[in-house]
């Protein structure tokens, strides 16, 4: 059989916080996963607890993973191990030359375009590279993909979020890797700006609230699913913050070193672990959207989805069954090209309203 065919997928990143609560959730509707990751005891001791197998590998290169993959015999891999700057390119290779499909619950920018950039050579290899199924950046993409659908013709995109909710050892990570700088796209291109030099006062569903503009994937990922040239993408944050993302800009010579960063990384490994079952039960997120048309139309929407990180293992338990189901096309895909842009009100919790 086609390995792409197979039933089976890998989550290599399982014992950490998000891999954790994808395979648990997974397990619990029936479905076995192997679980993979680079640490014995953790990864066995997950895998034994939820009676799944289990492989433990690096991501150290290419060939070892492919290797790796090739012997499971699986049709997909999902990547729930960051920050992913450092594993989704060797992943990614790997599934190409094992012909194994490839999702991924990142959010950087980077990651994304460096996997659209192969779009030709999954195309032609019968692979899909669908990063981006967790709450980075499901919602925001179904959602700009809506607003795009009402509005063939638009040029400009807004995009934002409130979340109520913590945040794993993982995303902080992540998070530290882009601290010193914003981005926007203009005109097509991503362009850098000054963290908090560009805010806006956001009409959530619930009340009004001050937001800055933040690297967010869908910097990527929604001018993929669109082509609307112009995107902004802002975060509800307390006024207080917004200030301390403008003083970062004092310290941002010493916060682009690599050894500081990655101290950082190790305290936030040792010391954070994630939202508890408690607050991820009582957070919620909101999301609002705004396309605009050179001819002054625009349509706007609002979604309300449920706490991020449970909103993540729902989305990515879906596209990895509908990935290994055959219902997405060979090639890079984001969450709206791979299941359209009504895949986010499939998911439980979620509910989207347009109007104009």
């Amino acid at each position: 059989m086609d390995k792409r065919q197979s039933p089976t997928w890998m989550l290599y990143g399982a014992n950490g916080y998000t891999g954790a609560l994808i395979a648990e959730a997974a397990a619990a509707r029936g479905l076995r996963p192997i679980l993979a990751g680079r640490r014995e005891g953790p990864v066995r001791e997950l895998a034994g607890r939820l009676g799944l197998e289990h492989r433990v590998f690096p991501l150290a290169d290419p060939a070892t993973v492919a290797d790796a993959l090739t012997s499971a015999g699986v049709g997909a891999l999902v990547l729930a191990a960051g920050p992913f700057s450092q594993t989704s390119a060797i992943a990614a290779e790997a599934c190409l030359r094992a012909g194994v499909h490839y999702l991924d619950i990142t959010g950087e920018i980077a990651v994304f375009e460096a996997l659209q950039a192969r779009d030709r050579e999954a195309r032609e290899r019968g692979v899909i590279l669908l990063p981006g199924v967790g709450f980075d950046v499901v919602p925001t993409d179904c959602l700009a993909r809506a607003l795009a659908d009402r509005l063939p013709e638009a040029t400009s995109l807004e995009l934002a979020f409130y979340s109520r909710g913590g945040m794993s050892r993982g995303t902080l990570k992540t998070t530290l890797e882009s601290m010193t700088s914003s981005m926007v796209r203009r005109g097509g291109a991503l362009e850098a700006i000054a963290p908090g030099s560009l805010t806006a006062t956001i009409p959530f569903a619930d009340r009004p609230r001050e937001a800055a503009a933040i690297p967010w994937g869908d910097l990527s990922t929604a001018h993929w699913s669109t082509r609307i040239p112009d995107i902004t993408v802002y975060m509800a944050m307390p006024p207080r913050m917004i200030r301390g993302m403008r003083a970062l800009r004092l310290a941002a010579p010493a916060l682009r070193s690599r050894r500081l960063v990655g101290l950082l990384q190790r305290l936030v490994g040792r010391f954070v672990e994630g939202p508890d079952a408690d607050t991820r039960r009582g957070g919620h997120c909101l999301l609002w959207g705004r396309a605009r048309d050179p001819h002054g139309r625009e349509v706007v929407g609002t979604l309300r989805t449920p706490e991020g990180y449970s909103l993540t293992v729902d989305a990515t338990i879906a596209a990895t069954l509908r990935v290994l189901a055959g219902e997405v096309a060979p090639g890079y895909q984001t969450p709206s090209t791979a299941f359209s842009a009504g895949f986010v009100s499939t998911l439980p919790g979620c509910e989207m309203s347009l109007g104009t």
